[in-house]
């Protein structure tokens, strides 16, 4: 029996050795086979060796769910540096304060997005952030009159017939430039090469179109090792989760767990060669990463990326690409059945969902069976600790038992409930640890090598996992984590602000959504408003709170805690 794959350098070899002419993604009018996605992927990680990026680096990318997003993110993992994930929801104070604890080498970064010019709000917030490359991913407003792709693109067995790297200006013999390239200002354009064929200086902004200039000053051998040198126990990813100090942790996983993990989800979820993956969870989420780009790279199923979830686009891109896996959180399922298009979209090529990070009703799981046609409809449990995945439900289960737990344990995973009602996974894709933190990894993992999730829940008869409370303060809103402490923090630095506690409140379309309890300061005049906006402009939008309640005092225990069971008991 042959051994899968162990890092996604080869797990890519594989697959398009296996489907070479079969679609890989699919992405408006961009079509990649999976051969064709190997040598954009080789491509790619040539232009990053080319600007210096060595084995172990971090690379991160800030961008929607697009097919550049796909080839980011494997061609870092082919030239040996460890993925960054960066939420398109960030603000530039987020990214940045991300950008610098990884120390990121590169940046992929697509501006503008939502109306937002992130390479512009990054400069202004960090300039003196060290990136040594920084490569523009066409964004939402951008129209460009060429193909995105260049018309040039080199085959491994081809040396000779590579284009050259550069375009020479006739009178010095200085590589041309149309306009200043350089993350800092620079006298004279982008830098000279060096004897060794790399530009010279940090900051280079590269725009996506160029990186074929970058990547043929690699030999295609080159690259090719590089991908070949990538091991098991490298790290791939470095996925940042915040906790309840408040402060985000960037969790170490290894590229034979991410593989690991992912071939165990697809096992699951019966995903297939044929299936065609519409992606509506982030990419920069273990949901949409792992559990989608990954999901396909190892099954050969097609990626057909979302950037932002909108019904009516969403129906028809099920209508017209055929769509057979749609995942996410219960909130877009309900949003789908609620929406009156429904009845006149053709959504019969649906066959797997997958969903969880949010309480699901037994009537939207039938729902889902009944109404949206599904044949596999499956919860699961994970989170970024341990690779992003736990238990998971079998496609067999019934309603009420993805409705109400998470299924059993996957990838090898043991799970415990201790004294405490605490969820405790241990096996060999539990995370490496946080990045420079070894005291919170060994207050995570014990001695023992159990997880501590900071989930409190039950296992029934057969090993099913129930999750009935949360240890930590921490609601998901829309799929999202959300950490009231990180909002308390930021809060604390509006004027008026004295003290803050903030839950999550039921919310019909969210599952869950912020509402902060503030005292204020003698004398201060803060209204709702004034809260909001202040929010909206220091946090991602998902973490705003939907409501504010002003108080003369919060309720505290004999500790000197704030009692915020009790200010959910009101709510309820």
């Amino acid at each position: 029996m042959t051994t899968p794959a162990q890092t996604t350098p080869l797990a890519l070899h594989e697959t398009a050795r296996r489907y070479g002419d079969a679609t890989a993604v699919s992405d408006g009018d961009v079509r990649l086979s999976w051969a064709r996605l190997l040598d954009e992927v080789r491509r790619t990680a040539g232009a990053l060796i080319a600007r210096g990026v060595e084995p172990g680096d971090r690379i991160a990318i800030w961008a929607p769910n697009t097919f550049h997003w796909v080839v980011a993110a494997l061609a870092t993992h082919y030239a040996g540096a460890a993925l960054v994930p960066l939420n398109t929801r960030y603000v530039a104070d987020e990214a940045a304060d991300v950008l610098e604890r990884v120390d990121a080498k590169a940046l992929f970064v697509a501006s503008p997005f939502l109306g937002r010019d992130r390479l512009g709000e990054l400069r202004s917030t960090a300039p003196e952030l060290g990136i040594e490359t920084v490569i523009v991913i066409p964004g939402d407003e951008d129209s460009p009159d060429s193909p995105v792709f260049p018309a040039r693109f080199w085959p491994e067995s081809s040396e000779g017939s590579r284009p050259k790297a550069r375009r020479e200006n006739e009178e010095d013999g200085r590589r041309e430039n149309e306009e200043d390239g350089r993350w800092e200002d620079e006298e004279d354009g982008r830098p000279e090469d060096k004897e060794d064929g790399r530009p010279e200086g940090k900051g280079a902004v590269v725009a996506w179109a160029d990186l074929d200039d970058l990547s043929a000053q690699i030999p295609a051998e080159q690259v090719i090792a590089r991908g070949e040198s990538v091991g098991p126990e490298d790290i791939s990813d470095i996925l940042f989760t915040s906790g309840t100090t408040g402060r985000s942790k960037g969790t170490l996983v290894a590229h034979r767990q991410a593989l690991d993990v992912v071939r165990a989800w697809c096992e699951c979820s019966t995903l297939n060669s044929d299936d065609r993956y519409l992606v509506i969870p982030p990419f920069f989420h273990n949901f949409g990463y792992k559990a989608a780009m990954l999901a396909c790279l190892v099954t050969g199923a097609t990626i057909v990326p979302q950037a932002t979830f909108d019904v009516p686009e969403t129906m028809r891109l099920v209508h017209e690409q055929r769509i057979t896996v749609l995942t996410g959180p219960p909130t877009i399922y309900q949003t789908i059945l609620d929406h009156p298009a429904r009845a006149d979209s053709d959504l019969s090529s649906l066959r797997v969902a997958v969903t969880g990070a949010a309480t699901v009703p037994v009537v939207l799981v039938e729902r889902m069976r009944t109404d949206l046609k599904f044949d596999v409809v499956v919860t699961a449990y994970g989170l970024s600790e341990s690779a992003g995945f736990g238990t998971m439900c079998l496609p067999d289960d019934d309603a009420e038992t993805v409705a109400n737990t998470s299924g059993g344990p996957i990838a090898g995973f043991e799970v415990r409930i201790d004294d405490n009602g605490e969820v405790l996974l241990r096996g060999p894709n539990v995370m490496l640890g946080y990045l420079d933190d070894p005291v919170n990894t060994a207050k995570t993992i014990d001695a023992d090598g159990w997880l501590h999730t900071g989930d409190v829940g039950v296992l029934d008869e057969r090993g099913y996992l129930k999750i009935t409370d949360r240890l930590k303060d921490m609601y998901i809103a829309g799929g999202f984590n959300v950490y009231p402490a990180e909002i308390e923090q930021a809060l604390a630095r509006l004027d008026g602000v004295a003290e803050s506690a903030v839950i999550g409140v039921p919310d019909e379309r969210m599952g869950e959504v912020g509402k902060a309890y503030i005292v204020r300061r003698a004398g201060a005049a803060l209204t709702e408003d004034d809260v909001i906006a202040f929010a909206k402009k220091t946090l991602a939008n998902f973490k705003v709170p939907r409501y504010v309640e002003f108080r003369d005092q919060l309720p505290y225990s004999a500790a000197g805690k704030v009692l915020k069971r009790q200010l959910r008991e009101e709510i309820s």
